[in-house]
């Protein structure tokens, strides 16, 4: 432009340089924005316990699996029950026949006489019968069957109950139960002497209200009357000893008494909560316990939890007492014993004038 006299030249601006390459977003929030927030970092911490917790969840139960098989394969098996021509068909509910014997395998000559077993005797013989029915629904009947019992044993006659186990072991003994009560036996569990006495140790004794003073030489003990605590050799003599006024009566209560002090240690949370209570228990138990060859761990743990409720504990009707060529025998009343068996066989409550509440 031409010059002029007291004029100014135009304002010049300078223009940024661009060398065709692209620059990287400015840093920094711009004027009058807030501070963007930092990207929200992992929960590793909750992660890692989540893992851990996972973690010993499935060695827990890599561990009980193992328990329950360990225990399984301890348990004695034999073929306690055997089919026959006739046999009773399948009656309502589960039953086991549980049987206490007097075996002494595993005894030292030490423990022998520590436990007042007396010794060897010759064959096998059964102290405790008891028949335990589970209904469909309802309570578990737990019957005492009285060893001297006056029954029908196949292939000898009329006999006492618990000769049949000595003259044919566990089948032949089911099979007489069987044909007696007219109810099919599903399980059998068979605990001797040793066993007897080592369960009730492993669980540190058991309390027992004894309702009356028992002092029996032959049994080892001496317990006066009242609620105490009985060690292995005392709770054996308890439920073995005879010397009480009504002799056999008196120990099918005892014993019935005895096993459910028993169950309600071995299922206490105390015992259940602690593993080196329940271990020692459960392996002891398993290791003590013959039963048949189709009988299982989970069966014996299905047969304790009927047995930690509401049960009605009774015995079969007696009818009374009788010499015969076998000794003294016992009587089932009749007809009452076959209402009585009729209705655990059809699923029923027994009838209220039989059940001996």
């Amino acid at each position: 432009m031409p010059y002029r006299e007291g004029g100014h030249a135009p304002t010049q601006r300078p223009v940024p340089f661009h060398d065709g390459r692209r620059r990287p977003p400015p840093t920094g929030n711009p004027p009058g924005r807030r501070p963007a927030a930092p990207p929200p970092r992992r929960p590793r911490r909750k992660r890692h316990i989540g893992r851990w917790f996972l973690a010993i969840l499935l060695a827990l139960l890599a561990l009980l699996v193992y328990g329950f098989v360990k225990l399984d394969g301890s348990l004695t098996r034999i073929d306690a029950l055997t089919d026959y021509e006739d046999r009773v068909g399948n009656t309502a509910g589960t039953n086991w026949l549980l049987v206490g014997s007097d075996s002494r395998a595993g005894l030292s000559e030490e423990e022998t006489s520590g436990l007042a077993t007396g010794g060897e005797v010759g064959d096998p013989r059964t102290d405790t019968i008891i028949l335990v029915h589970i209904p469909p629904s309802g309570r578990t009947t737990l019957v005492s069957l009285p060893r001297d019992s006056y029954v029908s044993i196949p292939g000898y006659g009329q006999d006492k109950l618990n000769a049949a186990f000595a003259f044919g072991g566990a089948p032949l003994l089911t099979q007489t139960v069987e044909v007696a009560t007219g109810l099919r036996i599903d399980h059998y569990a068979e605990i001797g002497f040793a066993g007897f006495a080592g369960v009730v140790d492993a669980l540190g004794g058991i309390d027992i209200c004894v309702p009356q003073a028992i002092d029996d030489p032959l049994a080892g003990i001496d317990l006066p009357a009242g609620c105490q605590e009985l060690k292995g050799p005392q709770a054996l003599g308890f439920v073995r000893s005879r010397a009480t006024a009504l002799a056999d009566i008196d120990r099918m209560n005892n014993q019935r008494l005895f096993l459910s002090a028993l169950l309600e240690k071995a299922t206490s949370p105390a015992t259940l909560a602690n593993p080196f209570a329940l271990w020692p228990m459960a392996t002891n138990v398993a290791g003590s316990l013959t039963v048949d060859k189709g009988d299982h761990i989970w069966d014996l743990a299905r047969l304790a939890w009927a047995l930690r409720g509401d049960t009605l504990a009774t015995t079969v009707p007696v009818g009374g007492f009788t010499d015969t060529d076998s000794g003294n025998v016992l009587l089932w009343a009749d007809p009452d014993a076959g209402r009585f068996f009729e209705a655990l066989a059809d699923g029923d409550p027994i009838p209220a004038d039989l059940a001996g509440e």
